[in-house]
């Protein structure tokens, strides 16, 4: 017998963890559908504190896979059009992923799909295979995959998992180009800020002391700050790595995760673009999910695994509590207080015409246009804030070194 650490959610404990003994994986998944849990993830525990938080936090602080290959987004999307287009055209599962393995360019993506074909060849089931590779295949992955084991649509699923990474690579691309510019005019602000401190202002500070006048406020902070930098760079810099590692290592705990992504709502500017893009990732996932045939109870617990906010994932669990008590979609989205009125208009008229899933998926694209248009917008938003940082900054400077030039020049003229 094996030792299998699992997650999965129920419907009376919620999100739940544990560690069981089976036979093999299959086995474990059918043992967990049997006491009402919906598993998720499955992998071979290596002990009996493998899911403890003392763990979850050492690992946080010393990353198991720092160094191990990762598969790229782009790997795992041409993967799902591949096995897509074999599936449709009549190839056999096994042979697909065979013909997958040879022609990946990745070795990761390789090792994994070698796995994958080994533990179908030993009987296990395709989604479990998949859930043992918790790195490579995300919980939503699974859970579809899931889904057209049970319908016979595998190849429909895959097709739908193609566009949903290809709308999750696109987002990525768009933050990415968003943030390039003000990340690289902070950076040099950083820089500039550093090498003032070591090598400009001390230069000032010897002649200033030279001349044993009295300094501005302004001037006095300069040659503070300059010393500090000096003294206690090393540390300084060492504090901001440890600070690091421990806001990483709270982050990684489920109460430290929750409080952060509820105030990465409410940070300005990126709060309402990060908002809109949970709002579109629900929509697209929800729509998706039922579209696959999953009932809407199950959808909503696959969704809150999908929507990257522990924030929002929470409400979407409560709202699937509802469901399951009997209320309508509408009346339990509107309790949670995350959904704008545009997305409760569109789940009431789907509600009383029966086709959710086709407005969800409007409301996506609806998002998903805002979310482009503020992402493009968003360095002419943080303009006007460097603007202002980089003015304070100039006018420290110019009053901390040039003031007492000017009064030093001033009483030598006099003299």
């Amino acid at each position: 017998m094996q030792r299998y650490a699992w997650t999965g959610h129920s419907a009376q404990a919620g999100a739940t963890s544990g560690v069981i003994e089976a036979a093999h994986a299959s086995a474990a998944a059918d043992a967990l559908i049997g006491r009402g849990i919906i598993p998720l993830t499955i992998r071979e525990s290596s002990g009996p504190g493998a899911g403890s938080d003392a763990g979850a936090m050492l690992r946080s602080l010393l990353p198991e896979h720092l160094f191990e290959p990762k598969v790229a987004p782009v790997d795992l999307l041409i993967f799902s059009r591949q096995l897509n287009t074999l599936l449709r055209a009549g190839v056999p599962i096994l042979r697909a992923l065979m013909g997958l393995q040879e022609t990946a360019t990745s070795d990761k993506m390789k090792t994994t799909l070698a796995e994958v074909r080994r533990s179908l060849e030993s009987g296990i089931a395709l989604s479990m295979s998949l859930a043992q590779h918790p790195r490579v295949f995300d919980n939503f992955y699974i859970a579809l995959v899931r889904v057209g084991e049970m319908t016979g649509r595998l190849d429909e699923i895959f097709l739908r998992l193609f566009h949903h990474q290809e709308f999750e690579l696109f987002m990525r691309q768009q933050v990415k180009s968003a943030l390039r510019y003000p990340g690289f005019v902070v950076s040099a602000m950083v820089a500039a800020i550093g090498v003032i401190n070591v090598m400009v202002i001390p230069a000032f500070a010897t002649v200033f002391q030279q001349a044993g006048a009295t300094l501005p406020l302004a001037t006095r902070i300069l040659l503070a700050t300059s010393r500090f930098t000096i003294d206690y760079g090393g540390l300084l810099v060492l504090a901001v790595l440890v600070g690091g590692m421990v806001l990483r290592a709270w982050i990684a705990t489920p109460g430290g995760r929750l409080r952060w992504d509820g105030w990465m709502l409410q940070v300005p500017v990126a709060g309402k673009i990060v908002r809109k893009a949970m709002l579109a990732r629900f929509a697209r996932s929800f729509s998706l999910s039922l579209k696959s045939g999953v009932p809407i109870s199950q959808a909503l617990s696959v969704v809150a695994q999908t929507v990257d906010n522990q924030h929002i994932a929470r409400r979407i669990d409560g709202m699937r509590d509802s469901v399951e008590r009997g209320e309508s979609v509408l009346r339990a989205a509107a309790v949670t207080g995350i959904f704008t009125p545009v997305v409760l208009q569109m789940l009431a008229v789907g509600e009383e015409t029966g086709a959710i899933d086709e407005l969800l998926e409007e409301v996506s694209d609806l998002y998903n246009n805002e979310v482009q248009y503020e992402l493009k917008t968003l360095s002419a938003q943080l303009e006007p804030i460097l603007i202002i940082f980089l003015g304070v900054l100039v006018l420290i400077l110019a009053l901390g070194v040039f003031l007492p030039v000017w009064d030093l020049g001033r009483t030598a003229f006099a003299k």
